[in-house]
């Protein structure tokens, strides 16, 4: 595990969009898995930077994202499909028949988990992947559990994690209760990973998940194990880890 502190947000961003521009020069049409949320915008809004002064050219290029809530339409502001658009991909050259996310319209869970392990599978795996954490320690959606779920599969939300994904809708009631959510063996098996962490109130869980035991009900302490694994916070988010 490799650990980058920075100053702030910003650096946070920046440090990460470095990152991924290196592996889109060194291999134009890797494979990027990616994700949403708050966290994720400012390292996106450096990639679009990037591309406009035409320093990065995403044609060729592949994007698999983590996850995406089940029973939402792709049009909807609050899907991850939306979020993704209005984010990175309306601003650069990406091709649209590479980009993919679950499909939140299909409800039938079992074709819909396995269509997309086969999306990732016939694409060779990802080469870098992008990861936030929760408060609870999950990536994408793999939730804390009694055992880590290797595929992709449909998860029912934690409690947690809706109240802190319902400052993007109109109240918490319209909150999805499920999602689609990449299972931990494509992201294990990326063949770089890399997360990134700011403010005060993740400092716990960075230190739960990355300097504790490696167990299912802290699903990001699996990265422990990852030989490439790159952790990027800002000085808030390791104010609990010791120099």
């Amino acid at each position: 595990m490799r650990i980058i502190k920075t100053k702030n947000y910003e650096e946070l961003s920046r440090k990460a969009a470095d990152l991924i521009s290196a592996q889109i020069l060194m291999k134009p049409n890797c494979v990027l898995g990616l994700a949403t949320g708050g966290t994720p915008v400012g390292t996106y809004r450096c990639l679009i930077e990037k591309y406009k002064r035409g320093d990065l050219d995403f044609s060729a290029v592949t994007s698999i994202n983590l996850d995406e809530y089940r029973g939402i339409e792709r049009e909807n502001p609050q899907s991850y499909w939306y979020f993704m658009h209005e984010n990175l991909f309306n601003h650069v050259n990406i091709s649209p028949e590479r980009v993919n996310v679950p499909d939140g319209r299909n409800l039938n869970a079992q074709e819909e988990c396995a269509r997309y392990d086969r999306v990732i599978e016939n694409h060779g795996g990802i080469d870098l992947q992008l990861l936030g954490i929760g408060l609870d320690g999950h990536i994408g959606f793999n939730e804390p559990g009694p055992a880590f779920v290797l595929e992709t599969h449909c998860v029912d939300l934690e409690e947690s994690t809706i109240e802190a994904n319902k400052r993007f809708f109109e109240s918490r009631d319209q909150v999805p209760r499920q999602a689609y959510t990449m299972g931990i063996r494509a992201i294990m098996q990326a063949k770089k990973v890399v997360m990134i962490v700011n403010g005060k109130n993740k400092a716990e869980i960075v230190k739960k998940s990355f300097f504790g035991p490696v167990l299912p009900e802290v699903p990001a302490s699996i990265l422990q194990l990852h030989p490439d694994f790159i952790l990027i916070g800002d000085e808030e988010a390791f104010s609990e880890i010791e120099d």
